[in-house]
């Protein structure tokens, strides 16, 4: 386990202060938590993203290959 400094904003850490109160979870425990949480939602954007820019590269090569296909049935009629 790694030990780590940080500065929260004092808004931050009075509402997790607050919640923690309510919850009864260690401050530890509680962050750790709200890292993995936030990792996941990272992890996915970043997929996201590269589906999208991934999709759009076939989406254009598609279209030539398309248009190809629409040149060879112009030929034949």
């Amino acid at each position: 386990m790694k030990t780590l400094s940080l500065k929260l904003d004092d808004f931050v850490y009075q509402e997790t202060e607050e919640l923690l109160g309510k919850i009864k979870k260690p401050r530890n425990r509680y962050i750790n938590e709200a890292l993995q949480y936030y990792n996941r939602i990272q992890r996915k954007e970043i997929i996201e993203k590269r589906l999208e820019a991934e999709s759009k590269m076939v989406s254009e090569e598609s279209m030539k290959v398309l248009s190809e296909f629409e040149k060879l049935d112009d030929y034949g009629s």
